[in-house]
Order: C-alpha cells, then structure tokens, then sequence
C-alpha cells in the first residue's frame, strides 16, 4: 500500500510540474490559436536563471526561503522578457501569414534557445541545489509526501484557481475572452489585441519559470535540454486535458504524471512514455477534444 501511495504522489508531483507549464501553452493557443513550441525552452532558462541567482545570492550570505524566493522572482522576471520578446520578434510578425509559418518559427525559436543555452553554460547536467526547505509539520506524513512535493502540489492549484479567476473576474479576462473569440470585433470595442497577446506569453513564461525553479530544486540537476522533454510532455498535456482549457491543462498533467508513475513503477522505467503517448492516442482517437473539451464546429 505504502508503494502505491509513494507512486501516486509522486505522479502528482510530477504532473503538476507538466500542468503548469501546459498552462503556457493552453493560453497562447487559446487566444490565437498557436503552439508555442519554444515554452519549454523558457522553462530551462527560468531553471538556469534560477541557479545562476542562487549561487549569487549564497556567496553573499543569504540562505533558506530567502533564496528561493529571490532566485523564483528573478527567473520570473527574465522569462516574462524572454516570453514577450518572443512574441514580439518570432510571432507577431506572422501574425496574418499561413498557419504553417508561425509553427516554423517556433520550431526555430526552440532549437535557437536550447543551442543558445548549451553554448553559453555548458551541455552537461549541473548540479541544482536544494531550495524547498523541510517543513517540521510534515514529519508525521514525510513517509507519505516531502515538502517539495507538497510545495509543488499547493503551486499548481494555487495557479490554477488564480489563472481561472484572472480569466472569468477580471478586465484583463475579459479582454482575453473577446480576444479569443473574434479578434477584429475585440479591436472594433477597443481592446488592445497587440497588448492582451503579449500578456499571454508573459503570465505563461512567468509559469514556466515557476516549473523550472520547482523541478530543478526537486530533481537537483539540470540542462539545456530539460526544457524539450517537459516542453513535448506539456503540449502533451494540453491536448490530452483540452488544450485552450485552463483546468483541462492541470488534469490533463495530472493524468500524464499519474500515468508515467505507475508505468515505471509497476512494468518498466523504459515504458513510461509509451503508455503516457498511448494514453494520448486513446483520447484523440475517443475525444479528439480532449477530457474537459467542447467539440467547436467550424465554419465553411
């Protein structure tokens, strides 16, 4: 029972690292209808920025919580640009050009940032220290769940509850939403298109960040290429839970994560992506829309 239970936390864990950042993905998409291929990439400069800092922030004297969360806004701040300027310079652009170039250009984009990393660190794996401290009240439950687990967990559904109301309660929502539906009538009613779009790609960088801070302080290594797996599992997720649906992203993550954990525990550490991708075929096959989707019908 104690090996289930191990295998289910940590499918959560895991999949609420692919929920968050296929929540980058599930909002560009579903404001303009693009895949973002080049997120997890700001995903792995979000981990790499966060170690950078942290090693600042420990030659200076600084320890515990306080690095963390120095080293989590920074990382935050530096995707936030690294999302905007990509949106600016690789996508907005193509905005009115064929579906096909748009989907070049982020393909690009990724193979830039990942060689951009490896030539200015270094494609080995680094060391990533351990941010998330040990909480004293989990000692009763530590056989159960750590606290980097529990940190991970509380993160997800906190994110998720704000993204929901952010969309649903707010002007900024609201603007999305009308970006969603119909681009020229939002421009027609005066909403910024330009303004909503860019705040996309930063509100989802800004998450990726948050995934790579937490993965890389969980896992304690990383690379340049951390960010293509968890990029491929993300947009994985995405579809899997309705890509374009906020709560679709974090069970569609949760339900990757849950599906690798058994996977590797009770067959094979070898077969864990294929029963994740198998997973996914199922659903295109039963629901092409995804587990919490709405088949749309499109005009001719």
């Amino acid at each position: 029972m104690e090996y289930f239970v191990e295998l289910f936390l940590g499918g959560l864990t895991r999949g609420s690292i692919y929920a968050l950042i296929a929540l980058g993905y599930t909002m560009v998409y579903g404001i303009i209808q693009l895949i973002n291929f080049a997120h997890g990439e700001v995903y792995m400069i979000g981990a790499f920025i966060a170690l950078i800092v942290s090693g600042v922030l420990t030659i200076y004297g600084f320890s515990g919580v306080s690095i963390l969360i120095l080293a989590a806004l920074v990382a935050m701040l530096y995707a936030a640009a690294y999302g905007y300027t990509l949106e600016r310079i690789a996508y907005r652009p193509l905005r009115n050009a064929p579906r096909l170039s748009p989907l070049i250009s982020a393909i690009g984009m990724s193979l830039f940032f990942q060689n951009y990393v490896m030539l200015s660190q270094t494609p080995d794996f680094l060391p990533f220290p351990t941010l998330i401290p040990d909480f004293a009240f989990l000692d009763p439950v530590a056989v159960y769940i750590g606290s980097a687990d529990l940190v991970i967990l509380v993160t997800t559904a906190v994110t998720m509850v704000g993204l929901t109301v952010l969309i649903k309660f707010t002007r900024v929502g609201k603007a999305m939403r009308a970006t969603q539906q119909d681009m020229t009538m939002a421009r027609l009613v005066g909403v910024n298109v330009d303004r909503v779009i860019s705040l996309t790609f930063v509100i989802g960088s800004v998450l990726a960040a948050i995934g790579g801070v937490l993965i890389g302080s969980y896992m304690g290594q990383i690379n340049f290429f951390i960010g293509f797996l968890a990029g491929v599992k993300a947009f994985t997720a995405a579809v899997l839970g309705g890509i374009g649906n906020v709560p679709g992203a974090v069970l569609g993550g949760l339900v990757l994560g849950l599906a690798e954990s058994f996977a590797a525990g009770y067959i094979s550490s070898s077969y864990e992506d294929v029963f994740a991708f198998g997973i996914l075929v199922l659903i295109l096959i039963l629901r092409p829309s995804g587990l919490l989707g709405k088949a749309v019908r499109q005009k001719v």
